[in-house]
């Protein structure tokens, strides 16, 4: 009898046991369903472009006041949360390299046929480049010569090295590594980031960050410069990109599919107040 009462409390446990495990199973199902639907709330899809003409800085009188006009357009678009912002050559004054795309050039002056368009794509990815890689992806040029006097755009990817966040923008760093054992990456902190991929030195990258220990070292991983949107629904600055005229803003979009909502307008076009987008 004592060994029949053993087994049946043995059985007993084992069953709870058994029980107690599905439920911690359910638990963390639920909850891992939770934080994916949480995390695509949180994220965002869409995309918003604009598109400016390089021959906008023709009406600035000075290269200062050209700098000051360029930092006007950025800062609008952060405050509006604009990802892409294309410089189109209106008037076909930009000087091309051999596969058709804008090269490097001097701007010209007022009324002048310049390079309108690279100095306004050159100032604007001055600004949307965090303080601490500007020296590293910028060197010195006549174009810039005022940008250093624009206000901050101080973007969310605008981290100082006190500042916390999941994503860190940074450039893989010139150090010894094992083969294979992935880059390290100056992300403006007091120490690199070791990310998982090996990449070239120099070059630019969007770091999602791991939690670490104090004092050992710091680690990431190499993603998409589009996945603290998507994921996070940060906003993480905008991609600027050259087109060779005004239909090329459109043929050449990276989207794709293309731009589903395309609005264009003037000086005489209709207020955005009476404007009445279909929906869908």
């Amino acid at each position: 009898m004592r060994y029949g009462k053993q087994q049946l409390l043995k059985w007993r446990e084992e069953r709870l046991i058994k029980k107690l495990e599905k439920e911690k199973k359910a638990k963390e199902s639920e909850e891992q369903q939770a934080s994916s639907m949480d995390s695509e709330s949180k994220g965002r899809k869409y995309t918003l472009s604009i598109a400016v003409p390089g021959s906008i800085m023709d009406n600035a009188q000075n290269a200062e006041l050209r700098t000051y006009l360029a930092g006007q357009i950025a800062r609008a678009a952060v405050v509006f949360c604009v990802d892409e912002i294309v410089v189109y050559d209106d008037d076909g004054s930009t000087t091309r390299g051999a596969n058709g795309t804008a090269v490097d050039g001097e701007f010209g002056g007022l009324a002048k046929s310049g390079q309108g368009v690279v100095q306004l794509a050159r100032v604007l990815q001055y600004l949307e480049c965090p303080q601490y890689l500007r020296k590293h992806l910028f060197p010195l040029h006549r174009d810039l010569q005022f940008a250093g006097l624009l206000n901050p755009l101080d973007c969310p990817h605008h981290l100082r090295a006190t500042e916390e966040s999941p994503y860190r923008e940074g450039i893989v760093a010139r150090l010894p590594v094992k083969e294979g054992s992935g880059s390290y990456v100056n992300c403006g902190l007091n120490k690199e980031v070791k990310i998982d991929r090996c990449l070239q030195p120099g070059v630019r990258v969007t770091v999602k960050m791991k939690e670490g220990v104090p004092g050992k070292k710091l680690r990431g991983t190499a993603v998409s410069p589009s996945c603290p949107r998507t994921e996070a629904g940060l906003y993480w600055g905008y991609e600027v990109r050259v087109a060779r005229s005004l239909g090329a803003v459109l043929a050449e979009c990276p989207f794709p599919g293309g731009y589903d909502i395309t609005l264009g307008t003037s000086e005489r076009g209709t207020p955005v107040d009476e404007l009445e987008l279909p929906h869908r």
